[in-house]
Formats: C-alpha cells, sequence, structure tokens
C-alpha cells in the first residue's frame, strides 16, 4: 500500500512583510495552514513541524529538516520544496515522490488545540478517528455509508475502560464497509486493511508465484530476458517483434529504502537499457503488464509515461478534499502532464494489462496513459480503485488511521475511485483455473492484438 504521509513545508514570516531586525530569517519562516489535508505546519530555525488538526484536535505529526535552500527532508529521506509567493502570505509545497503542489496559506499562531497536551482516553481517540474520516474522506456518499449513524453506532460502546483490543476492533469495524484499499487501521505491528470484494493484495507471495508462472508459459522463447530495478521491472523481447515489460511496482527499485532521487535514477538506468534507440525503432508493439502492481510513487509512473510518447499531454489532473463540513468542495484541479523525454522513446502500440491487484500508483500510471497519442488497449479486469495519495492520522493512544482524500481526474473530469479503471478487453487475470489450465488469457489476447490489429486507437 502506498503511504504518502501529510508532513510539509513551506514559507514565510508570520504578518506578510518582515521587519528590519527580522529581515535576515527564511522567508519560510512562520505558521502555515495547508489547503485541505487538516494540516498546518510550523517551520522555525530549519525545522519543519506538522500538526495534524481537525475540529476536535491537534496532533504532533512529522518533522522534516533544512537540507539546502528551500529544500527539507523528512526521516524517510523524501525531499520537500517549499516555494514563498510574491505576497509573502502563500506557498506551495512538493514532495518529490509525489505530484502536484499543496498550496499553503500563512495564519498568525498555531490553533489553541496544538499548544495544550492532547486527551488520551479510549473515548478521546475514538473522537479524532471519526473527526478525521468526516473532515478529509471524499466518498462516502459514493460508497452509501452514512458515517453519523456509524458514530451514533459505535460511540456507545467505548468508555473509559474500553482495552486498546477492543478500540481496535471498533476501529476495524467502523471502516470495513468502506471496501477500501486506501484505509487501514494500525496499532503497532497490527494493521486492519482490505481490498475491493473479489480482488486479493498483491502480495509477495502472490507476486513470486506469477512471475514464476510468467517466465515459464508466456516468455519460455522469449529472448534477452532481464530483471531490473530490484527486480520490480522485468523485460523480454518476443518471438513475433513485441516487447514484454512487467511492472510490479513504483518504487523499492535501490534495495534498503533508498530516497526516491536514487529510485528515479535506478528507473532511468533501467529505461536507458530497455528503450534503447535500437529497440524503440524495432518494436512492433509493448505489452506492459501492471496485473500485479503494488504502487509507490507517482512521478515514477510518469518519468515511465514520457518514454512512451512524442507529444505531450495531460495525465490526470489532482484536487483534494478541502472542506471538513462539505465533501463535495475540492482545491483546484491541478493539471500533471507527460512530456516527452530526452532520448529514444517508444510512440508505437501498446498493450496494457490490469487486473483487481493494480493498485494506487500502478492505476495512476494506467491513467497516465488513457489519453496517450498512438494506440493503446487495456486487457483484463478493473483496476482497484484507489488512486489518492495515503494521509497517516495520528490518535492520542499512539494508534493511526489512513484513509485518503484526493481524486485523480480524466480530461472529462472523471474518476475511478471504488470500481477501478475497465479495461477495453475483459480476460481472466491469474484465477485459478487460469493457473490449472497453463492459460494466461490477457496475455495472448494482447499478443494477438498487437500482431493482428497493431493496438487500438483511444
Amino acid at each position: 500500500m502506498r503511504i504518502v504521509t501529510v508532513t510539509a513545508v513551506a514559507l514565510s514570516l508570520v504578518g506578510g512583510a518582515a521587519p528590519a531586525a527580522t529581515a535576515h530569517r527564511p522567508a519560510a519562516d512562520g505558521i502555515w495552514r495547508m489547503d485541505g489535508y487538516g494540516t498546518v505546519l510550523s517551520i522555525r530555525n530549519g525545522t519543519v513541524q506538522e500538526y495534524q488538526t481537525t475540529a476536535v484536535s491537534c496532533l504532533k505529526g512529522d518533522v522534516a529538516q533544512r537540507t539546502g535552500p528551500g529544500t527539507y527532508t523528512t526521516p524517510d529521506g523524501t525531499v520537500l520544496t517549499v516555494r514563498v509567493q510574491g505576497d509573502r502570505d502563500r506557498a506551495s509545497m512538493r514532495a518529490d515522490s509525489s505530484v502536484g503542489d499543496r498550496n499553503l496559506r500563512r495564519i498568525p499562531e498555531l490553533p489553541d488545540a496544538c499548544t495544550r497536551p492532547a486527551p488520551e482516553s479510549p473515548l478521546d481517540a475514538f473522537d479524532v478517528f471519526w473527526q478525521s474520516f468526516e473532515e478529509n474522506y471524499p466518498f462516502f456518499a459514493a460508497k452509501g455509508i452514512d458515517w453519523h449513524a456509524v458514530r451514533d453506532q459505535y460511540r456507545p460502546k467505548v468508555h473509559a475502560k474500553t482495552t486498546r483490543d477492543e478500540l481496535f476492533a471498533v476501529f476495524s469495524e467502523m471502516v470495513k464497509p468502506l471496501h477500501d484499499a486506501h484505509v487501514a487501521v494500525q496499532d503497532g505491528d497490527r494493521v486492519f486493511a482490505q481490498v475491493r470484494p473479489g480482488t486479493v493484495l498483491p502480495t509477495q507471495e502472490l507476486d513470486t508465484k506469477v512471475k514464476k508462472f510468467i517466465v515459464a508459459r508466456d516468455l519460455k522463447d522469449a529472448r534477452n530476458l532481464q530483471d531490473f530495478a530490484n527486480g520490480r521491472i522485468t523485460y523480454a523481447d518476443l518471438p513475433g517483434g513485441q516487447g514484454y515489460v512487467r511492472i510490479s511496482g513504483f518504487g523499492g527499485y535501490v534495495a534498503g529504502g533508498a530516497p526516491y532521487a536514487a529510485q528515479l535514477a535506478e528507473l532511468g538506468k533501467a529505461l536507458d537499457t530497455i528503450l534503447s534507440q535500437e529497440r524503440t525503432q524495432r518494436l512492433k508493439g509493448l505489452i506492459i503488464d501492471l496485473r500485479i502492481n503494488g504502487g509507490g510513487s507517482d512521478a515514477l509512473g510518469i518519468h515511465i509515461a514520457e518514454r512512451l510518447t512524442g507529444t505531450p499531454y495531460l495525465a490526470y489532473s489532482k484536487r483534494a478534499r478541502n472542506d471538513p463540513a462539505d465533501p463535495t468542495r475540492h482545491t483546484r484541479p491541478e493539471p500533471v502532464y507527460v512530456t516527452p523525454a530526452q532520448g529514444p522513446r517508444y510512440t508505437g502500440p501498446v498493450a496494457v494489462l490490469t487486473g483487481g491487484s493494480t493498485v494506487s500508483a500502478g492505476e495512476t500510471f494506467t491513467q497516465a496513459l488513457m489519453d496517450r497519442r498512438g494506440r493503446t488497449v487495456r486487457i483484463g479486469q478493473p483496476t482497484q480503485g484507489v488512486f489518492s495519495d495515503v494521509m497517516q492520522r495520528m490518535l492520542p493512544n499512539d494508534m493511526s488511521a489512513w484513509l485518503p482524500n484526493e481524486e485523480f481526474l480524466t480530461r472529462l473530469g472523471r474518476t475511478f475511485d471504488g470500481p477501478g479503471i475497465p479495461p477495453h478487453l475483459t480476460e481472466p487475470v491469474f484465477t485459478e483455473e487460469e493457473f490449472d489450465k497453463n492459460r494466461d488469457s490477457a496475455f495472448d489476447r494482447a499478443l494477438n492484438v498487437l500482431r493482428k490489429h497493431g493496438g487500438t486507437t483511444n
């Protein structure tokens, strides 16, 4: 599951223009409220402190340290870039592994709740949990969930003597009907999460099983079979002149939790080999297999898409819920574009294989190929149906809740949260019957489409 924490960063001195006595202070210093995301930031002395806020709470979140002009780095290596706008009361922040900016507005001081200790009773934890979803989750109406009725049902079950195990069970029952793979309850090593009915998570065990099956069946006569990026990307030349690339995630390309810059560099090396000048000129089609893909960085997906086009186009627009009282209000949609990369690019027919285990960044990458110039066809089953970055919200008792608050819009304003992105051509994906009969219907369909029709035009 992709987790982009709502740490942030931003800019400028409290109260607008800096007095002469404090003109030497960095422009980013001050208190800032993020547009959406339920977040307030304090930037002082090269440190960014996140505060996660609701109408009933304020809890400290992540910390980032200044590592360069306008840049701050979190403990996990994410680099945040802060840009102060001309009036010095507004700014933007971007994480290097994500796409899009988060807008910030200066406020005079921290909310009162951020300056006093947070109560830690089970009932307080319940209220923060419920309120975090109430103010940020965009999809209650689409999923037919009355969140106020959920509160009325479960709050009476929580009291001063409610145990940690009992509270974890209550939270899990509350979010279970959402069937949202970007929703989770965490207590230490214990996590409750689930996927859309009829689908399975892309676990390491499943990935290993599927990869072994594909190599033995689909790629048995292929040439130049090679793994890249710590085994997360596999490429092979198929006998008919087509190429096959399997991507199991948009991250983990360097072992040991390396920062995004190292992941991007490793991806670049892989793509330079896979999409070489010679190969891009001779390929008669390309299969991109995302059927087991656990997500990761949307930005890495955009970089791959940039190797697959000769003309710029809109990948999608991104917006976040930003009104705690009204789930229909959002930030202004921010367009994210695919621009042709320097060097060799493949612009011919593409067949994209997807399924219910295509999750998160695997889905935003699929969406980023929908308006690709040229012939692109999706084959298999609908994707999982979760696109947003994930907010990790701390609770007063050191539990945490994970939830989405964003939507990724197509050129026509459509989203695919919930049901997922549908295929053009429906085929079974890694069912027991397929395994038992040594069939891979989606792969075979893709190969036939590329051979006979050269793909389909979107």
